[in-house]
């Protein structure tokens, strides 16, 4: 067998699945909620492809355009701490990001 279909195989296999993303919105008034924004990228040899997984879903909730957007928590998975290179060899991460948009009323 030679070794252009391989070749072809390798890369092709993490563009198809190099990102994949989500964003829901829930709204508490008619200017205001939450957001909660999902992205997955593939890592090879520390290539996040197309980019990293949290920049993914930052990027998402960003292009939603809504007025005072707070992110409040982020999400990265797997996270392996001191061990976190082995995934830059080669990995998938998951992304999450939830915040808050708008401006609440005021109580009263």
């Amino acid at each position: 067998m030679s070794r252009r279909p391989i070749q072809a195989l390798l890369f092709a296999v993490p563009l198809v699945l190099g990102s994949c993303a989500s964003l829901k919105f829930e709204r508490d008034t008619q200017t205001s909620g939450t957001f909660t924004s999902t992205g997955v990228a593939v890592t090879l040899v520390s290539f996040d492809l197309p980019k990293g997984a949290l920049l993914i879903a930052r990027e998402n909730a960003s292009d939603a355009n809504l007025a005072n957007m707070i992110v409040t928590e982020t999400t990265v998975f797997p996270y392996l701490g001191p061990m976190d290179w082995l995934l830059d060899i080669i990995g998938v991460r998951w992304a999450r990001v939830r915040g808050t948009f708008g401006v609440a009323p005021r109580g009263g």
